[in-house]
């Protein structure tokens, strides 16, 4: 397995700068960020770099800046304190790090503001970056939603070159997946003597920290999978639940991993969670099956709907031709969240920009209940890293609502549909790299098929 340091920083950093200076004849700054404090000033939460200025820096340096210019790139940072050296140790020195990343110049931050005119730049979310930003460009800067002229261009630019990934990025993401993996395994392997989510999580998070890893997002661990983004993990296991797990390992560069399996705490699935994950599992594995280069994501997206809709039927849970189902998003009952999204140096990469790097140019989001929540909505292309993640939650927002309960009474079958009252939540969620000729699964290595998850859940 390739890392970063072996395909060598210096280099891949050039070349990305490079690249960018192909698309975009401008000047850039890009701030790291800092870190912020949690209640007071000394004590902060865990610094973590903007994933722009990581693209392109290559490490995560705190309270630092970039410039980039026809493929130069100059460093703004200020060596460290004797102060700092006491509590933190010692710190790589300015000119240090400038070689290492193959800066062809490192100058103190104070120099940065004779360098920013005409600079285009991206926004850096905490309060005191973005208020230095302001000072240092003596202009406002905008969230990319918002942004225009060379702000807007700069954004531009950088969607086209980390939508699809190079050599060292994927090196990164495999690494990252690989300890997903086992903390995935580790937390089948721990459920069976688990008292609650809390258990589980700590059996997860351990591994993506022994490898020096932090979570790439907030895990999701819950009995309770109807609720898509579950941050609680106090809840007792029982043996007729599921337990949905979506976890991610982040490398200390920033790469993220992304994977969700849901399974029995028994060991052992019964018949209605079986018949309902065969159904979410085949969308998966016709997702998949189906992409390659050019496919629009939003086919992907509503092949899984139809999939969905065609297993609800069969089941007696939703009554109807499966394609008019679709069309009246009557799917999205069961199915509400999009097929997937970009991966990379954020799990939901670029996000930062709304949809200017998710949506191709021209596009907006659909309204529909069915489509409004699609997080990608482009032409699938080589080096682009997707998850496929469908899904079927009994939310009962949804299900409960008034005026939905009037719109699809005729097409769900409540009856039937009680009858499946022990499966809440089942997600299955695979990190999937799309290839010149196809895809290549990178979270493979962890089984999606029933008997091999409860295998690994009861240890034989």
């Amino acid at each position: 397995m390739q890392t970063l340091n072996q395909i060598s920083l210096a280099e891949t950093l050039k070349a990305r700068r490079e690249r960018l200076s192909q698309l975009i004849d401008l000047p850039v700054i890009l701030w790291s960020g800092r870190s912020s404090a949690r209640n007071f000033p000394a004590n902060t939460y865990p610094f973590r770099a903007s994933s722009h200025f990581l693209y392109f820096a290559g490490s995560p340096l705190e309270n630092a800046a970039i410039r980039l210019e026809q493929g130069k790139l100059t460093l703004f940072m200020d060596d460290a304190s004797p102060a700092s050296a006491l509590w933190h140790g010692e710190s790589p020195a300015r000119t240090a790090i400038a070689h290492q990343i193959g800066a062809d110049a490192a100058y103190p931050l104070a120099q940065l503001q004779t360098k920013v005119e005409d600079c285009a730049t991206v926004l850096v979310q905490d309060p005191g970056t973005h208020e230095w930003q302001t000072q240092v460009l003596n202009r406002a800067i905008a969230i990319a939603p918002e942004a225009k002229g060379i702000d807007l261009a700069l954004i531009h630019a950088i969607a086209t070159l980390r939508m699809s990934h190079d050599v060292a990025a994927i090196a990164e993401l495999r690494q990252a997946v690989a300890v997903s993996i086992a903390a995935h395994q580790a937390g089948m392997a721990a459920t069976c003597t688990a008292k609650t989510e809390a258990d589980v999580k700590a059996a997860i998070e351990q591994v993506i920290l022994a490898n020096n890893m932090t979570t790439a997002y907030t895990s999701i661990i819950t009995v309770h999978g109807e609720v898509l983004h579950n941050h609680h993990y106090h809840h007792e296991l029982q043996a007729r639940d599921l337990l949905l797990v979506d976890a991610g390992a982040e490398t200390a560069s920033g790469w993220a991993a992304d994977i969700t399996r849901t399974w029995a705490v028994s060991g052992r699935f019964s018949p209605t969670q079986r018949a309902i994950y065969e159904v979410v599992l085949l969308a998966h594995d016709l997702c998949i099956a189906t992409m390659k280069p050019g496919i629009e994501y939003e086919a992907i997206h509503l092949t899984a709907a139809r999939v969905i809709a065609e297993g609800l039927v069969d089941l007696g849970i939703l009554r109807g031709n499966p394609t008019d189902l679709v069309e009246m998003d009557a799917h999205a009952l069961f199915f509400p969240h999009g097929i997937g999204h970009l991966l990379g140096l954020d799990v939901h990469d670029m996000e930062d920009f709304g949809d200017l790097a998710g949506y191709a140019e021209g596009r907006t989001r659909s309204d529909r209940f069915g489509l409004g929540y699609l997080r990608l909505n482009r032409p699938l292309q080589a080096g682009m890293l997707v998850t496929i993640e469908p899904g079927f939650y009994q939310v009962p927002a949804i299900l409960n609502d008034r005026d939905r309960r009037e719109k699809y009474g005729d097409v769900v079958n409540w009856e039937r549909l009680a009858e499946f009252s022990d499966v809440r939540g089942i997600r299955i969620e695979d990190d999937v790299l799309i290839t010149a000729t196809g895809t290549e699964v990178l979270t493979v290595a962890l089984p999606t098929n029933i008997e091999a998850i409860e295998q690994l859940i009861s240890g034989n």
